[in-house]
C-alpha cells in the first residue's frame, strides 16, 4: 500500500529540517505546506499536476460498485493505455455502500496501475426523475466519511461528487447551481483539497443549458477555485456542431471541461464519437469512454470488452483503444507516476471529421443581412424524432436571433436544448439563449430537440434578429 502524500511530505520536511545548516533560511512552515501540499490543481481552463505538467485524462469508466471482485481490470484497463480511470461507487442509498477499505483498496489499486483515480457516487444518477436517487447533499456526507482514507492522495486522486445527480425535470434542476455550489462548499470546510468534477444537469446531457450557463457561478463559489466540469455526450451530441459548439463555450468562459462519458450510440441517439474524440484531442479536453465492462439492460454495445477479458475486445473497444485519436495516440501518463514523456506522435487533426451540416435545404425567407436558418432530422425511431436547427449568421452578422417553424399536426415537442422556446399549437418559436446569440458572417451555431410523431421530410425555417 502506498503511503499517502501528506505523510510522506512531512517525513521528508523533518529530514531537511535536521539536515539543515543552523544559518540557513528555510521557509516559513506555512508556505512549505502551501508550496507541498498541492495536489492536481485548476490553472485557467486547464488541469494540471501539482509540478505544473497539464493533465490531459485519457480513461474508460469502471463499474466497480457491481462488480467488485473485477479489480484485474484495473490492470487491463493500464495496459489498454490509459492514463485514467472513473470508478463507479456507491453510497449505499441505491447499490451496496463501498466503504473506506474497500476505497482505499481501489485508490492503490489505481496507483499501483499509474492510473489517475477519478472517484464517482454514481447513486446521484437522475435525482428529480428517479425516485431512488440520492441528492448531493448525500454523497457529501458520503465523501465526508471517506476523508480518513482519501487524505494526501491529492496528486492522483480527483473526485466527481455525483454522477448525473438531476434528470430532466425542469424545476428540480433549477437548484442545480446552488445544490452544486452548496455541495462543493461543504467538502471544502471539511477538508477536502482535491480537484472536484461536477456533473451538468438532464442526465449529464446539458440540452437544457443549465449548466453552461450558471458553470460560472459554480466556479466562483469554490474557495480553492479547483472544480472541474462534466458533460456526458450521447444521443444529444450526434452532431459534430453540437459537439464543438459545447466545447467552445466553455473555452470562451475559461473554465475547465472534460466529457466525464462518452460512447458510439446509445438509447436516446447516435453520438458522434470521432467529432468528440478529435475535437477534445485539437482542444486539449480530457474523456473518459464508457465502459470497460458489464453493461446490461440493452446497452451491452458499451461494452469495450466483453465479460472484462480483454482478450475479447468488441469493436468499440477497438475505436477508444487503437482507433484515430483514440488511448493509444493521445494518452500520456501523469507525470506523479513518472509519466509526462514525449507528447504522442501522430499530429492532433486540426478540424472535427465529420462536417457540421449540410446546406440549408430550405431558401432563407428573412431578408439578407440577419441570419439564415435550416433543419435536419438527425435521428429517427418511428414513433419520435430527433431534430437539429442551424442558425448562421448572414452577410451583416447577428447580435441576437429568433426562429420559428411549424411541425406536422400531431407532431409534439419533448424537450429542445441550447435556446429558449415556446410551442403554440404546433409552431415553434426559439430564441438565443445569450451565450449563443451574437454570430459573425458565416458563423454557425445550432439547436436540437426530440418530438412525438413521424419525422417530417422538410421543415421551413424563418430567422430573424
Amino acid at each position: 500500500m502506498r503511503p499517502r502524500r501528506k505523510a510522506l511530505l512531512t517525513a521528508a520536511g523533518g529530514a531537511a529540517l535536521l539536515a539543515a545548516p543552523l544559518a540557513v533560511a528555510l521557509p516559513s512552515a506555512a508556505q512549505s505546506a502551501d508550496t507541498l501540499d498541492i495536489g492536481i490543481h485548476v490553472e485557467g481552463d486547464r488541469i494540471v499536476e501539482a509540478d505544473g505538467s497539464e493533465l490531459l485524462l485519457r480513461g474508460v469508466s469502471h463499474a466497480h460498485t457491481w462488480y467488485l471482485n473485477e479489480t484485474g481490470s484495473f490492470a487491463d484497463i493500464d495496459d489498454a493505455g490509459a492514463n485514467a480511470v472513473r470508478v463507479v461507487l456507491s453510497d449505499g442509498t441505491r447499490w451496496n455502500q463501498n466503504g473506506p477499505d474497500d476505497v482505499a483498496n481501489v485508490v492503490d489499486l489505481c496507483w499501483q496501475n499509474e492510473l489517475i483515480c477519478v472517484l464517482e457516487d454514481h447513486d446521484t444518477t437522475g435525482y428529480g426523475e428517479e425516485a431512488a436517487a440520492s441528492t448531493l447533499d448525500q454523497a457529501v456526507d458520503y465523501w465526508i466519511s471517506l476523508l480518513p482514507v482519501l487524505e494526501g492522495t491529492e496528486d492522483h486522486v480527483i473526485v466527481n461528487i455525483g454522477n448525473e445527480p438531476y434528470g430532466n425535470d425542469a424545476a428540480t434542476n433549477e437548484g442545480w447551481a446552488a445544490d452544486t455550489s452548496a455541495a462543493i462548499q461543504r467538502l471544502r470546510d471539511a477538508g477536502f483539497d482535491h480537484t472536484i468534477v461536477v456533473d451538468a444537469p438532464n442526465w449529464g446531457q446539458d440540452w437544457q443549458g443549465t449548466m453552461r450557463a450558471q458553470a460560472p457561478q459554480v466556479a466562483a463559489a469554490d474557495p480553492d477555485g479547483n472544480t472541474v466540469f462534466s458533460v456526458h455526450m450521447y444521443g444529444v451530441y450526434a452532431t459534430g456542431q453540437a459537439v464543438t459548439d459545447y466545447i467552445d463555450a466553455f473555452d470562451a468562459m475559461g473554465l475547465p471541461l472534460i466529457v466525464g462519458e462518452f460512447g458510439h450510440d446509445h438509447s436516446d441517439g447516435n453520438p458522434d464519437e470521432d467529432t468528440i474524440m478529435s475535437y477534445t484531442r485539437s482542444q486539449g479536453i480530457g474523456w473518459f469512454a464508457w465502459s470497460w465492462s458489464g453493461n446490461g439492460g440493452g446497452v451491452e454495445y458499451l461494452d469495450m470488452v466483453r465479460q472484462f477479458d480483454p482478450a475479447q475486445r468488441t469493436d468499440w473497444g477497438d475505436r477508444v483503444i487503437t482507433g484515430p485519436d483514440g488511448l493509444s495516440q493521445t494518452s500520456v501518463k501523469a507525470s506523479v507516476f513518472g509519466g509526462g514523456g514525449p507528447e504522442p506522435t501522430d499530429e492532433p487533426t486540426d478540424d472535427p471529421t465529420d462536417e457540421p451540416t449540410d446546406d440549408p435545404t430550405d431558401e432563407p425567407t428573412d431578408e439578407p443581412g440577419a441570419c439564415e436558418a435550416a433543419f435536419e432530422v438527425v435521428n429517427d425511431w418511428g414513433s419520435g424524432f430527433q431534430g437539429q436547427v442551424t442558425v448562421t449568421g448572414g452577410s451583416g452578422g447577428t447580435s441576437g436571433w429568433t426562429t420559428q417553424f411549424t411541425l406536422p399536426s400531431g407532431t409534439s415537442i419533448g424537450s429542445l436544448w441550447n435556446a429558449d422556446h415556446s410551442v403554440s399549437g404546433s409552431t415553434v418559436t426559439a430564441s438565443d439563449m445569450g451565450w449563443n446569440g451574437t454570430l459573425s458572417a458565416g458563423q454557425s451555431t445550432s439547436f436540437g430537440f426530440t418530438a412525438n410523431g413521424t419525422a417530417p421530410s422538410s421543415v421551413a425555417v424563418t430567422c430573424a434578429d
